[in-house]
This record gives structure tokens, sequence and C-alpha cells, in this order.
């Protein structure tokens, strides 16, 4: 049996069927996560702007356009676009409350170490090290390589989320692939020259 497309989950969910959403919700959180992670690093703070796209897609989904009607690609592509933009708002501001919040607790008490995320992850493992590398990366690279190799959006949905236009989105996508393989190259060859001995 072929899967509900985005669309007729929505109808679906209108109707007051609340698996619908829990389907919704299943096929699109892993990569809105990654979204997340990109802007805001690993930590709680990327589940709870996850959450909150999701409480905002319950409390009002949005309304496809009659262009999309009986096209299930469209639908689902005008859904992910906006589910992507609710996402990045709020890892927006999410950002700008932790800045806020750090500057409080910097001045009322003395720093502590603030490298979250990646660093304690296992060096063996690959997909560590491209992670650790992309979160070294600057946020708008960072941002669009986890939409384009981990989203698999297109340049122009990344455009669509991001704001920018299709050539900033190729021009950041290829810098920061670029930045990429320079910082993960020494380490790569590291690994294979040491399997070797």
């Amino acid at each position: 049996m072929t899967p509900a497309s985005d669309g007729q989950l929505l109808q679906a969910f209108r109707a007051g069927d609340r698996s619908a959403f829990a389907a919704l919700v299943d096929r699109h959180q892993g990569v809105l996560l990654r979204h997340a992670r990109a802007i805001l690093g690993v930590g709680p703070d990327c589940e709870a702007v996850v959450q909150e796209v999701f409480l905002k897609l319950a409390q009002s989904p949005p309304l496809l356009p009659p262009s999309t009607d009986g096209d299930p690609q469209a639908q689902s592509a005008h859904l992910r676009a906006w589910l992507h933009t609710v996402n990045r708002n709020a890892c927006m501001d999410t950002q700008r409350s932790t800045r806020r919040r750090s500057l409080r607790e910097e001045q009322a008490a003395s720093p502590e170490a603030h490298d979250g995320g990646i660093a304690t992850v296992e060096q063996a493992d690959t997909r560590a090290a491209v992670e650790r590398e992309l979160e070294r990366l600057p946020v708008d690279q960072r941002e669009v390589l986890v939409l384009r190799l981990l989203a698999d959006r297109s340049y122009k949905e990344i455009a669509e989320i991001t704001g920018r236009s299709i050539g900033t989105v190729g021009w950041l996508v290829s810098e920061g692939l670029q930045q990429l393989g320079e910082r993960l190259k020494p380490q790569l060859e590291g690994r294979k020259a040491g399997g070797r001995a």
C-alpha cells in the first residue's frame, strides 16, 4: 500500500485524525532536528525547537495552494518549505535568547566551559568527525550544507527556507564543502594510515 502523501495527511489531520498528525511528525522530525542542530549545535534546544514547530503545525496547519491539488510532490515541497521556515525562525529566536542568557550568566558568575556539543563524540566515527567539522563552519555555510546533504533539499528549496538567492545558496554550499573537505582531509588520511599499520 502506498503511504499517504503529506497533502492527504494534512487533510486527514484537519478532519480530526490524530494518527495523521503523528505520521507527519514521524516523517519530518528527523530532518528538522538535523536542520536545528546545524544552526544551534547539539543540545536540548534542538528538540525544543522542533517540538515548537510541530505545535505550530498542530495549532495552525498551512493551507496548501490550489496549484498543488493532485500533485503529491508539490504538496510535500510546500509543507517541507513551511516546516523548515518555521524551524529556522524558531532556531534564530532560540539563538537570540541563548545569547542574552549567556551574557547575563557571564555578568553574574565566572564563565564555565562552554564547549558543548560534538567535542566528546568518539574520534573513530567518521560521521562524528563530519558533524564536528560542520559545527566549526560559519552558521550560514553549515545550515545550507545540512539542508543540501542531510535533508536532500534542492537549491531552490534552500533558498526559500533561508531567504537567500539560489546563487548565494550555491556559493555557500561550494565554499562549505571546500572548507569541510580541507578540514576533514588530515583526519581521514590519518585514519587510513592508522588502519594500515
